[in-house]
């Protein structure tokens, strides 16, 4: 299982949406404070319909907090001013995923205290940034593809018609 970390998020849309995410992957989501919305607020419910049961989510009043209470674990920070694409990196079950909040991204000075596991997502032209919720989905199957999405249901079947 992956772990998704947002740093101090704003958009509750955004966040529900990736409650559902993780909901549906089995990913752990850490949400590092000040959060922009109340966990409470009908938006962030909403987005996330009713996967909130089914989703673990920890909380933690700083960055520093969640890297104290797994220090061997692998981090990579997701931002615009990497140099390393996303599918250069090997990723593992159970790496922690990052992501800055949805104005700023992640400070400077996290990102250059760990620039060799800095990940960017490659757009084209003068584009500033992906949605949130978009780049966590992206980097989260890209880590799920790498390792082989074990205990994923990987086919389904069609309500009315046959596949044959």
């Amino acid at each position: 299982m992956f772990n998704i970390v947002l740093v101090e998020p704003e958009i509750p849309q955004n966040t529900g949406n990736i409650v559902r995410t993780c909901a549906a992957t089995g990913a752990i989501l850490h949400l590092v404070r000040p959060l922009g919305f109340e966990v409470t607020d009908k938006y962030l419910k909403r987005a996330g319909l009713d996967y909130w049961k089914d989703a673990k989510i920890c909380f933690y009043d700083c960055f520093d907090e969640v890297r104290e209470k797994f220090p061997s674990s692998p981090f990579y920070f997701f931002t615009t001013k990497a140099q390393k694409n996303y599918t250069e990196a090997e990723f593992c079950d159970g790496d922690f995923l990052v992501f800055g909040k949805e104005t700023k991204g992640l400070p400077e000075e996290l990102l250059v205290k760990n620039k060799s596991t800095c990940l960017r997502i490659p757009m084209i032209g003068e584009t500033r940034s992906l949605n949130l919720s978009n780049s966590v989905a992206i980097a989260l199957y890209e880590g799920l593809r790498q390792t082989g999405f074990e205990g994923f249901k990987t086919a389904g079947n069609l309500h009315r018609l046959n596949w044959d």
